[in-house]
């Protein structure tokens, strides 16, 4: 599974460089007024950081959860404040759409943990997606947003809506029921 950042930058690294931008501010305010380039400036940086936040939640409904998260982000542009925000506030709605999406399509219900591909399987990113694909969406999220986004248990637990406890639990099975597939 690629971590791949914004505009082909690795990681956490590209989001950072990206929101520190001098220009963002006023592309953002730009678009909340209705300019159509800047609406598309912006769609073209936050596409790729919202896809990379959907597609190991969503899985397959990945691009859907992608589009549905992009089309609530600019339909409440208006409503962000603070323009510096604007990554942290998108990550928000794009996991909360990529659950939605995910158990929408009926994928809440995890599927059985056998018939792991092994180890040392050449694909290695189809493995961990086939493994990814086993867990639910909650536990999926929780994964992403703790060992991907490398974001703290307050934080997740803020995003998910959910007390760090229960942060702390799906990360645990999360984890434990990852481990468990992916060593079969």
């Amino acid at each position: 599974m690629s971590a791949t950042g914004v505009e082909g930058v690795e990681g956490a690294e590209g989001v950072a460089r990206t929101e520190g931008r001098a220009d963002l501010a006023p592309l953002v305010r730009a678009a909340q007024r209705g300019d159509g380039l800047a609406v598309q400036e912006l769609l073209d940086l936050l596409t790729p950081y919202v896809g990379r936040l959907c597609g190991p939640i969503a899985l397959q409904d990945g691009p859907d959860a992608t589009q549905e998260a992009l089309i609530v982000i600019f339909r409440s542009i208006g409503r962000l404040r603070e323009p510096a925000a604007l990554f942290g506030w998108a990550r928000v709605i794009a996991v909360r759409e990529a659950v939605r999406v995910a158990r929408t399509a009926a994928r809440s219900v995890p599927d059985p943990l056998d018939d792991v591909p092994a180890r040392d399987d050449p694909q290695l990113a189809a493995d961990v997606r086939d493994v990814l694909e086993r867990l639910s969406p909650a536990h999926r999220a929780v994964l992403v947003l703790r060992d991907l986004e490398g974001l703290d248990e307050h934080s997740v637990g803020a995003l998910l809506g959910v007390p760090e406890p229960t942060v702390r639990t799906r990360l645990f099975r999360a984890r434990r029921n990852f481990r468990k597939a992916w060593e079969r």
